[in-house]
């Protein structure tokens, strides 16, 4: 059966507060359980307990300093002209950008393609569609949006389950950062 894997970072209760105190004033937008706000480092996709194995090992040799993060300001994905959710920023660091190459590398170790996507570092807050209301006022008024910075411990390996209320992330091996 195969795992649906993901690299991501929690950030600590009091960011993940200050997230959820912002998700409101849209009608119809899906807000994200604070059980699910993470960074997304890396998406795996499904592979089979031989390749998942093999990923939590070569990520398991990973050697990196801890380093701060931030949220500054909010924004949002759009699709064919229609915005399909809602973030986040994370301040871009050399740091991050750093131990995200160190994930890439034990990726292509565990033989796993290459990322093609541009990385943009955020939380995603909402998922939405053309029936949700409008985002403007939303996007103006959190737009200054900001905590941290804060220090990244560690980072996580999580298997996604797809259920009927949405996804359930569970935290396979979490991977510690160096002091």
């Amino acid at each position: 059966m195969p795992h649906r894997l993901f690299i991501a970072i929690r950030p600590p209760e009091t960011v993940r507060d200050l997230l959820v105190d912002a998700m409101e004033g849209i009608e119809g937008a899906r807000w994200t359980d604070d059980e699910n706000l993470h960074l997304t480092l890396r998406f795996i996709g499904e592979v089979e307990r031989p390749v998942a194995n093999d990923l939590a090992a070569a990520l398991g040799r990973i050697e990196w300093q801890r380093f701060p993060l931030q949220i500054a300001g909010v924004g949002h994905f759009t699709r064919r002209g229609h915005a399909t959710a809602l973030w986040a920023r994370i301040m871009p660091s050399a740091a991050l950008e750093g131990l995200r190459q160190k994930i890439e590398t034990a990726c292509d170790a565990a033989g796993l393609s290459r990322e093609t996507r541009r990385f943009t570092p955020h939380v995603t807050l909402a998922r939405i569609n053309r029936s949700t209301g409008g985002i403007g006022g939303w996007l103006a008024s959190f737009g200054d949006l900001g905590a941290g910075p804060w220090e990244v411990q560690d980072f996580v390996l999580y298997e996604s389950h797809l259920g009927h209320t949405g996804a359930f992330y569970e935290p396979v091996t979490v991977f510690a950062l160096r002091n």
